[in-house]
């Protein structure tokens, strides 16, 4: 059976669960020990980031209601800009989702480990706990995108109550003095937000998740804009409330040196049974995350090989109709990442974190892209250009996140995009060869 043919399976629900489960990861849960030394000036960076991830998410409402297209990110930026650019996007969108799937489950190992002192040290453990929960989420998602969905809307609502209970039930005990100091970083208020920047659009990375497994979404028009909107208000208000909680309640100097802020924070209020909870709602949380970034791992590269821009390998699709291998290599290269940190020396370690940085910086450059796509598709379709102060703040967002994240990463990440184009150039001339080979073998 094509794929063209199966019934579409995400509704609203999932793929708000999909679009919360991508963003409220690991991200938020280390935030506010990265933000701590900013103080009140990274509390008023969430709002504006939220706000700037808004007009994100409105513009690629926009896009998924014009064209609800599988691929999400490189099927618009693709449309707009053509083969090269599409290409482009895919390949660094790809490399940032496995890249980042290693540091998603280090936090699931983590909260493990927390709970059971006994695995404390235990190299080859914390390894196998690692790997086992990234290929138990990778099993899942071979059983089908239906499936996927489903532990996506478990995972990201069970996680988001006790989360949900520190942001709001904490307020009270949160002490203003913490917050007399608006930007206690010593830095100027232009080069404490660029550093602001990547830390807080680490948690906001994920905005675009409805829109990529669009051929499996029920109404699509209505259902990606809808949870792309919601789930990022959502987060946003998680991420603001959550912060100022932890910020108020754990002191700065414990603060900034805290593996584990949000398990702090309720162990101060409420004692070590909370702290317990909220590691377990972490695991929860984890679990979630990587099976949302599992399931787009596999449909991005699957939407460029149809279109011939990637090995026709990552096209593929098993009968449970998912690109399985495409879901199989990714996470094999995802665990020669974790193993290649766990190798033992402080070069490899190194290296692993430079890596992932780059995948982070990489995760931006689609939205650089789609957020003017839409004057261009309108453009093409015989409409009127559309261009408007959402979509320029989109822009604007975008670049100066790219900014924040610092020249080495930007360097380096430029060259990681780089090494596709040989890749290109080869799915171009396997393209052109195609019609050749055709005609001699008639």
């Amino acid at each position: 059976m094509p794929p063209e043919s199966r019934a579409p399976s995400l509704g609203l629900a999932a793929c708000t669960a999909i679009v919360i489960g991508n963003m409220v990861g690991s991200g938020f849960y280390l935030s506010p020990a990265a933000v701590a030394p900013y103080g009140l000036l990274g509390i008023v960076f969430w709002l504006v980031m939220g706000a700037g991830a808004l007009c994100l998410g409105l513009t690629f409402a926009r896009l998924a209601r014009r064209m609800p297209a599988t691929g999400g990110p490189y099927a618009y930026t693709r449309a707009a800009y053509g083969d090269f650019a599409g290409f482009i996007v895919a390949w660094g969108y790809w490399i940032s989702i496995w890249a980042s799937l290693p540091v998603i489950a280090a936090a699931f190992t983590g909260s493990v480990i927390d709970l059971v002192p006994a695995l404390r040290g235990n190299r080859p453990a914390g390894i196998g706990i690692t790997l086992g929960a990234m290929w138990l989420v990778a099993f899942t998602n071979l059983r089908g995108v239906k499936e996927a969905g489903f532990v996506a809307e478990v995972t990201t609502y069970a996680k988001l109550v006790p989360f949900a209970a520190i942001a709001l039930l904490g307020l009270p005990f949160v002490h203003v003095s913490h917050f007399a100091v608006f930007n206690p970083s010593g830095q100027s208020l232009l080069t404490a937000s660029a550093a602001l920047a990547p830390l807080t659009m680490f948690a906001y990375l994920g905005l675009e998740s409805a829109t990529v497994p669009a051929g499996d979404v029920r109404d699509p028009e209505r259902t990606i804009p809808r949870s792309t909107i919601l789930g990022i208000s959502v987060a946003t208000v998680l991420y603001v409330f959550g912060t100022t909680v932890v910020l108020g309640v754990v002191p700065r100097e414990q603060l900034v040196t805290s593996i584990a802020p949000f398990a702090d924070a309720a162990r101060a209020m409420w004692g070590g049974w909370a702290a317990g909870v909220v590691a377990v709602a972490v695991m929860i949380s984890s679990i979630g995350a990587l099976n949302g970034w599992t399931l787009l791992m596999g449909q991005v590269p699957m939407a460029a090989a149809k279109d011939a821009l990637f090995p026709e390998i990552f096209g593929r699709v098993s009968s449970r109709q998912v690109p399985a291998i495409g879901i199989m290599l990714s996470s094999a290269l995802a665990t020669g990442l974790v193993l290649v940190q766990t190798s033992g020396g402080p070069g490899f370690a190194a290296a692993y974190t430079m890596l992932v940085s780059l995948a982070t910086m990489t995760a931006v450059i689609p939205y650089v892209f789609c957020s003017l796509a839409d004057g261009l598709i309108s453009t093409r379709a015989g409409a009127l250009p559309r261009i408007g102060v959402v979509e320029i703040v989109a822009f604007l967002f975008a670049v100066f996140t790219v900014y924040g994240c610092g020249p080495a990463p930007v360097l380096w990440g430029l060259l990681l995009l780089l090494f596709g184009i040989p890749v290109y150039v080869w799915q171009r001339h396997e393209r052109a060869d195609a019609p050749v080979a055709a005609h001699r073998t008639r």
